[in-house]
């Protein structure tokens, strides 16, 4: 199995500290967070990596088994940026994850045990790590919903009630050759403006919609983290012994 890390943004919230660097080689305790990603997944037995680049690429060059440049990376979201990765995405599975979080090894475990062409983890636990990184956690937090079976009901919609929301999405996923199919049939449906925007989870959400394919959704409970500004690294390094 594969991992494809998604690093093709700048990071804009981080401010000063992605002026001279990709998001991704922020530091949370001392360890740029694509390292800290790069040693998760090896330690969990993924030794071919590529990594989606955009801003500044030059500074990712030989950091992995294979770059996917996104030359519009300032244009588009995320799943653009995932399609550049066609080429692995279609032969087999694949772990994807983003570049602006850290976890542990056994985060990637779980997703490798999954037979699913679609599967996702999450933290049931969301709330806690919330109220550290805001003030009012439901400002920040989006629906997460379960079918009886495990699978993924919803998500990406804003809520007022945290009993909308079972848990948060981590930015961690596996895809099948089959789950990449249904994600490009989706984006192959839209208008390029439309296609450009597409972001993760309301592709996710797209896709429980067309009601084709299920989402797997697995529970994870150990350390792990999203850094999307300044704010949130204090919040992680004070309170978080990261792996």
């Amino acid at each position: 199995m594969k991992a494809i890390i998604l690093a093709a943004g700048r990071g804009s919230r981080m401010r000063r500290m992605t002026d001279d660097r990709p998001k991704c080689l922020v530091e949370f305790q001392g360890r740029a967070l694509l390292d800290r990603q790069i040693d998760s997944l090896r330690a969990a037995g993924i030794q071919e990596i590529g990594i989606v680049t955009g801003y500044r690429r030059e500074m990712l060059a030989n950091r992995a088994s294979r770059e996917f440049h996104n030359p519009r990376w300032a244009e588009t979201n995320m799943v653009s940026s995932l399609a550049c990765a066609e080429d692995w995405l279609s032969r087999e599975p694949c772990i994807i994850s983003y570049s602006d979080i850290f976890y542990e090894p056994k985060a990637v475990s779980l997703l490798m045990g999954s037979r699913a062409d679609l599967a996702i983890t999450y933290d049931p636990d969301w709330l806690e790590i919330w109220r550290k990184r805001f003030a009012d956690p439901l400002s920040d937090a989006e629906t997460f919903r379960l079918n009886a079976d495990g699978t993924l009901a919803e998500i990406g919609d804003k809520t007022g009630s945290t009993q909308a929301i079972e848990g948060q999405y981590m930015g961690l996923l596996r895809i099948g050759p089959a789950g990449w199919a249904e994600i490009a049939r989706i984006r192959d449906s839209l208008p390029d403006d439309a296609r450009d925007r597409m972001h993760m989870t309301g592709t996710l959400q797209a896709i429980i919609q067309a009601g084709r394919m299920p989402v797997e959704a697995v529970p994870y409970r150990g350390t792990w983290g999203e850094i999307d500004n300044e704010t949130d690294l204090q919040a992680y390094e004070r309170d978080i012994t990261s792996p």
